[in-house]
């Protein structure tokens, strides 16, 4: 059995990400292909409670370094248990972010660095990278607004609290999208980045005319 397919979804908060892994995972689905679907933090019962703590706005005076090591133990435990394993049985993961999103936040917007949180990857995850990953780009200001009108929705629909990350400075956000576009520039063949601003299905075209030729050389889309 070849090896599965490991494709991630980056991007500030309120870029879409979420959106366009689901409108990807309909497509596949239409397709014949069943892709596993997973998230960081989170996708596990362990990540799941690390996710609670993590974007709980009402954590508070979370050292950073302490911030990162949580999202390397929440990735440590979805490698195990989710991502390998999937791996391992040929399937196709998409993924709601993953290292480069700890970089970009905890690298950039907490500003810890690139090379402790490659270190930490090296060490924690084998240095396991998707073999794709879409990075969403659009106008930040839009992203943030869009984000934070989410989590205001949900915490009044469920009384969900997520909105730790979104309550940062526009300095950290700037210091994040830098980081992201860093990514992209040191990993071309890795790293897609989309910068449309129109709606959710143009997005999404644009998404697979990218995507698609990839998951046929990969054997995933016949």
């Amino acid at each position: 059995m070849s090896r599965g397919f490991f494709l991630s979804f980056e991007g500030v908060d309120g870029s879409g990400k979420t959106t366009q892994m689901r409108l990807l995972e309909a497509w596949l689905r239409e397709r014949g292909v069943e892709p596993v679907m997973t998230r960081q933090p989170g996708g596990t019962a362990v990540g799941d409670r690390i996710r609670a703590l993590l974007l709980d706005s009402r954590t508070s005076n979370l050292d950073a370094r302490a911030e990162l090591a949580m999202m390397f133990a929440d990735r440590a435990q979805a490698i195990a248990e989710v991502i390998q394993p999937a791996l391992d049985a040929g399937r196709l993961i998409l993924c709601d972010r993953f290292t480069d999103s700890t970089e970009a936040y905890q690298g950039g917007g907490r500003q810890l660095g690139s090379e402790l949180v490659l270190a930490m990857h090296h060490l924690v995850c084998g240095d396991l990278q998707p073999d794709l990953t879409i990075l969403l780009l659009p106008d930040i200001d839009a992203c943030l607004a869009r984000a934070r009108r989410r989590n205001e929705r949900a915490k009044g629909v469920a009384g969900a609290e997520e909105g730790r990350f979104e309550a940062e400075t526009d300095p950290f956000f700037e210091r994040v999208h830098a980081a992201y576009r860093a990514i992209a520039e040191r990993e071309p063949v890795r790293v897609v980045t989309i910068e449309n601003r129109g709606d959710a299905q143009a997005v999404h075209c644009e998404l697979i005319t990218k995507a698609e030729p990839r998951l046929r050389e990969a054997g995933i889309l016949r």
